[in-house]
Parts: structure tokens; C-alpha cells; sequence
């Protein structure tokens, strides 16, 4: 029971409530950075290391603060998460720092990481709170890459292009080139083609969703007639 209650959590954040294609929170670095695969996923990292901060700090304290004040509290909590996150990376990751810019200090805005600590750490153990934490920043971690590797390929032809801003002299060699000589494609990497490439991945996922639940009824629908077929009593011969 409780090995499915965890797995429960990990599928609502990952895929079933995603804080970007389903709850669509925390549009605004979403759209803003995921211009490549490398900024969304040093984003994503990011947000994920908040995110499992602040649900467990939040889950620990949550008999200790009063329900008056817990709003505060979450704020107070969560921005310092983002500062250590973010003199983390500006000690090791410089580059990437540069890059990303004010979108990692605007972690402390993002609604899902102040959604999570209310809706979630506030009322339930440390445990199942880290779970949430990780699985929220996967799910969102996961629209930022998906949006970034799409917006790349299309933009530059390139896939994790600039990849040692994240992993260093090791980075260099894992830049894909995918069409050569490639002029681009400017809207890609422009607000419009953001919001276009989020449209069609939550359209994407639509789909997917409504396959799996026909997908469903039909092996539920399949298995009811064999056990009413298996409880008829067999026929009489005459």
C-alpha cells in the first residue's frame, strides 16, 4: 500500500499533473530558457533542488508553524533554498549562471514550488514530501528539456549545443549536430515558437493520455466478458 502511494506521487508529478503541460505553472522561465536543451535542463536541475528543499524544511517545521502565518513562513524558506542553489551555481557553474540570469532568483516567484509546500509538504510527512519534491521538478524539468530539445533542433539544428556550460570540457563532446549547414529557423527560438512548441507537447500528451484510457477500457471491458463467460455454468447437452 504504501509502495503504491509513492508510486502514486511519482506519476501525478512526472506525468499525470505536470506543473508545465498540465497545471501550466511557472510559464514564464518555462518559456523564457527553454531556447536548448542545456538551459532547460540546468534550469530544471535548479527548480528540482528548490523544490526538494522547501517540502522537506516545510514538512519538518509544519507542527511548529501556525497556519495563520504559513504563507510567510514558505516564502522566508524558499527563497533561501534559491540562494543557496543559486550561489551554488555561481560558484560552480558560472556559465550556465550567466545564461539562465534572473530566472534563477524568479524560482522564488515560481507557483508550483509555493504550490507544492501548501497544497502538499504542510500536510503530509518528510518522506512522501521529498518524493513530491522530486517528482514535481522531474515533471517540470521534463517540459523544459522536451520544449528546449525541440526549439534547438529547429532553431539550430543542434542538439545540447553549448553542453560544457553544464558539464564542463566533458560537455564539448556531447554536442549533436544534426543538420548541417543549417541557417535555422528563427521563430523557433523566439517567444512565438515557446508558446507554439508548448502547444503542441501538451497536445502531444493529450493524446497519449486519451490512448492509454481507450487502451484501458478496452483490456477492462475484455476482461469483464471472460469472467462472465467463466461463471456461466456450461451447457447441458440435450
Amino acid at each position: 500500500m504504501i509502495e503504491t502511494s509513492y508510486l502514486k506521487i511519482l506519476k501525478d508529478g512526472v506525468w499525470t499533473q505536470n506543473t508545465g503541460f498540465v497545471a501550466l505553472l511557472g510559464l514564464c522561465p518555462l518559456l523564457a530558457t527553454s531556447n536548448s536543451v542545456v538551459n532547460g535542463l540546468g534550469l530544471g536541475l535548479a527548480t528540482l533542488l528548490v523544490l526538494l528543499m522547501c517540502n522537506v524544511v516545510i514538512s519538518l517545521i509544519r507542527n511548529l508553524v501556525r497556519p495563520e502565518v504559513r504563507i510567510p513562513v514558505f516564502v522566508v524558506v524558499i527563497a533561501c533554498a534559491v540562494t543557496t542553489v543559486e550561489l551554488v551555481m555561481h560558484a560552480f557553474l558560472p556559465g550556465l549562471y550567466t545564461v539562465l540570469g534572473i530566472f534563477i532568483p524568479l524560482i522564488v516567484t515560481n507557483c508550483c514550488v509555493i504550490g507544492r509546500a501548501e497544497a502538499f509538504a504542510f500536510k503530509n510527512g518528510v518522506a512522501k514530501s521529498a518524493v513530491d519534491g522530486i517528482a514535481t521538478g522531474l515533471g517540470f524539468m521534463l517540459a523544459l528539456v522536451l520544449l528546449g530539445a525541440i526549439r534547438e533542433v529547429l532553431g539550430q539544428g543542434t542538439l545540447f549545443g553549448q553542453a560544457e556550460l553544464l558539464f564542463g570540457e566533458l560537455g564539448k563532446s556531447l554536442t549533436l549536430h544534426l543538420i548541417s549547414d543549417y541557417r535555422g529557423f528563427l521563430l523557433a527560438i523566439l517567444p512565438p515558437g515557446a508558446f507554439i512548441g508548448l502547444g503542441c507537447l501538451i497536445a502531444l500528451k493529450n493524446v497519449i493520455d486519451a490512448r492509454a484510457q481507450r487502451s484501458a477500457r478496452l483490456a477492462l471491458s475484455a476482461w469483464q466478458q471472460k469472467f462472465n463467460e467463466s461463471r456461466q455454468p456450461p451447457s447441458q447437452a440435450t
